[in-house]
C-alpha cells in the first residue's frame, strides 16, 4: 500500500489567516500534545478525554493504517484529523474518523478543509469507506460532515456520558468512497 502525504498545503479561513494542512511525522507529536493541553472544555466536551501524551502516542503509533492530517497557524498544531483503517480482511478498505479543531480557529471552515482533504488523500489510498460516530448535539459538527458527503446511518441511544452527567445519544454516519 503506498503512502500519501501532503506536505504544508496552504489555505484560506475564512477570517483570511493562512493554516497549512500537512500529514503528520513523528516530529510533530510535541505539537500536538500542546494542542490538546491547551484545548478548552468546550472545545473537546463532545469527545472522549483523556488527551495526554499516552493517548497521542497510541493514536500515532501506526502510520502505514492511518492518516493523520494536522494544520498548522504559524508554527502552532491548531486541527487533527485522523482516519485509521480497521486491520481485519472482513472490514477490507473500511475506515473510521475523528477530528478535533483547537477553539481559536473553530468556525472558520478548517474543519471541512481538512474533511475534503482526508477524503481526497482516503481515495488516493483505496479506502472504500470512512464511518463517525458524532454525539447527536453536536450540531455544528454533523453539519460539517453532512456537508462534505457522510450520511446519517443511525442512532446509537444514549451510548456517550456527557459532562452534564446525562446520556446522549449518538449519530452513526459513513461515506463511501467508491
Amino acid at each position: 500500500m503506498s503512502s500519501v502525504s501532503i506536505s504544508d498545503a496552504p489555505v484560506t479561513l475564512k477570517d483570511g489567516r493562512g493554516v497549512r494542512l500537512a500529514t503528520y511525522r513523528d516530529e510533530d507529536k510535541e505539537g500536538l500534545v500542546s494542542m490538546y493541553a491547551s484545548m478548552s472544555p468546550e472545545a473537546i466536551k463532545w469527545g472522549l478525554p483523556p488527551y495526554d501524551r499516552a493517548r497521542i502516542e497510541r493514536w500515532t503509533s501506526d502510520l502505514t493504517n492511518r492518516i493523520i492530517l494536522i494544520a498548522r497557524l504559524e508554527e502552532r498544531i491548531v486541527g487533527h484529523l485522523q482516519i485509521f483503517r480497521i486491520p481485519d480482511e472482513r472490514r477490507k478498505g473500511v475506515t473510521e474518523l475523528f477530528i478535533y479543531i483547537h477553539q481559536d480557529v473553530q468556525n472558520l471552515g478548517l474543519g471541512t478543509m481538512m474533511m475534503k482533504k482526508a477524503i481526497e488523500l482516503a481515495k488516493e489510498r483505496g479506502f472504500h469507506r470512512i464511518g463517525l460516530s458524532v454525539v447527536a448535539d453536536n450540531h455544528r459538527a454533523i453539519n460539517v460532515y453532512q456537508k462534505v458527503g457522510f450520511k446519517k446511518e443511525g442512532i446509537a441511544r444514549e451510548t456517550f456520558f456527557g459532562e452534564d452527567n446525562r446520556y446522549h445519544d449518538e449519530v452513526e454516519m459513513g461515506l463511501l468512497l467508491r
